[in-house]
């Protein structure tokens, strides 16, 4: 990877760490565009110019709306774009795939991008009409499978609640009788009843009813988005190679309620998380990257939901929950933990990140560090900043820049959170001390 990418992914990753989106524009159009003489490289991120110039000085802010500023660090220049913040708009657009600068780079060296160029059939009363008892075992249709679905093609749906929430194998012809009438099922049940079914699965069983959806064909007509998911993959970890976005989700169902039992919703937004790697996914270099995401699937989750006809408070909140459910998943810094505890059902997004590293046998390390600084969020803003900055460091202790100014400035802030340094004075007398006892040169 070239070294301004680099430099680029770099600069995301502070901006990440202070609790807002940020990525590189298409990278691997913008590795063909670099030349010794152009090392420009386009970033995107929601943050505005005040708040980039306080992570980087300097930068050099525009007066376009569309185009926030240029940063210069030795022969590379970075120039910052918005990012599509707003949740009405086209989902295709959240993620942007070209500059002004970049398709006149491209148009120069002659290498544009190929981008431009049913009746309703009541419900039976008895909810178990059509079953044989459950004591046999197993879910399993009276008389013949096909005849007795053909009565009432909501008994398919019911059967995979069944069996979800029961724990019991549905009779090798009853599943043949619903993998058969998949789309008739489709075809002939509302949608309305669709979701009365799906609304008595338990949450700690939703997993395996979104499993029995998608191996009966049922989850590719009523939300082809999910059953896509089957067919992108992703590294699980740098041990367990590839794993399908799907199985992903699955197992994260599975999880999440071991932490928060009952949360039904929650559970649901899981369901939903990841949907938007299906339109996000991108390779470069060999690696597939999903920048985006958690907004775009956002978006989709919010199309969807409607689709499904869930109300609008519902929508909401399981829209809320896919579009910040990566917002825990950073190291973040005293701003960036501020941010995320303001978020509403800031719990579940906790929850689903702990559930997320579950499933992919992940590292704890950022989750740890967040959970530590959640209670900083609660002190007063003065005491999370240091009194000294790095160059006030530098000049006071003597050293060179390096991991030694962030050692003294860590021990610094803690030091003012213990209430051991109040003022200047004592932050100077402080650092000096220390720098003494560690012996940092």
């Amino acid at each position: 990877m070239p070294q301004p990418i680099k430099d680029a992914a770099a600069l995301c990753k502070t901006i990440m760490r202070n609790g807002y989106d940020s990525y590189v524009i298409n990278a691997p159009l913008q590795k063909r565009a670099l030349d010794e003489k152009n090392l420009e490289v386009d970033i995107c991120t929601e943050l505005n110019a005040e708040g980039l110039s306080k992570l980087f000085p300097n930068l050099e802010e525009s007066d376009s709306h569309d185009y926030i500023g240029q940063l210069r660090q030795g022969d590379a220049v970075f120039n910052f774009y918005p990012a599509d913040v707003i949740e009405s708009s086209y989902t295709d657009g959240t993620i942007a795939r070209l500059t002004p600068r970049l398709v006149k780079k491209l148009e120069a060296v002659g290498d544009l991008p190929l981008s431009w160029a049913c009746p309703y059939i009541p419900k039976a009363q008895d909810v178990y009409d059509g079953f044989e008892k459950l004591d046999t075992g197993h879910i399993c249709f009276e008389g013949i499978p096909d005849e007795t679905l053909k009565k009432d093609y909501l008994r398919a749906i019911k059967a995979l609640r069944f069996s979800a929430n029961y724990h019991l194998p549905i009779e090798g012809n009853t599943w043949l009788s619903i993998v058969r009438a998949s789309r008739r099922a489709l075809d002939y049940v509302s949608v309305t009843d669709i979701m009365d079914e799906w609304r008595k699965v338990e949450a700690e069983n939703m997993y395996r009813f979104a499993e029995l959806l998608f191996e009966s064909m049922i989850l590719h007509g009523i939300i082809p988005e999910l059953a896509s998911l089957t067919r992108v993959k992703q590294i699980k970890n740098q041990d367990n190679g590839e794993e399908t976005v799907w199985g992903h989700t699955i197992e994260t169902m599975r999880r999440y309620p071991e932490e928060l039992p009952y949360d039904w919703y929650g559970t649901l937004a899981f369901l939903f998380h990841d949907v938007g790697k299906l339109f996000a996914g991108e390779y470069f270099e060999d690696k597939i990257t999903f920048y985006q995401h958690h907004r775009i699937g956002s978006k989709v989750t919010r199309k969807i939901l409607k689709r499904l006809r869930f109300n609008t408070d519902e929508v909401d909140l399981v829209c809320h929950l896919v579009r910040n459910h990566m917002r825990f998943h950073f190291m973040l810094t005293d701003r960036g933990i501020r941010r995320f505890k303001a978020l509403d059902e800031y719990p579940r997004l906790i929850e689903m990140a702990r559930a997320d590293i579950k499933a992919r046998n992940g590292s704890y390390k950022e989750f740890n560090h967040n959970m530590k600084m959640l209670d900083r969020a609660d002190l007063s803003e003065d005491m999370l900043e240091p009194l000294l900055n790095g160059h006030e460091i530098m000049d006071f202790t003597g050293i060179k820049p390096g991991p030694a100014v962030g050692l003294i400035r860590d021990a610094l802030l803690e030091a003012q959170v213990s209430g051991d340094v109040s003022s200047v004075p004592e932050a100077i007398e402080f650092i000096t001390r220390y720098q003494e006892r560690e012996k940092i040169q």
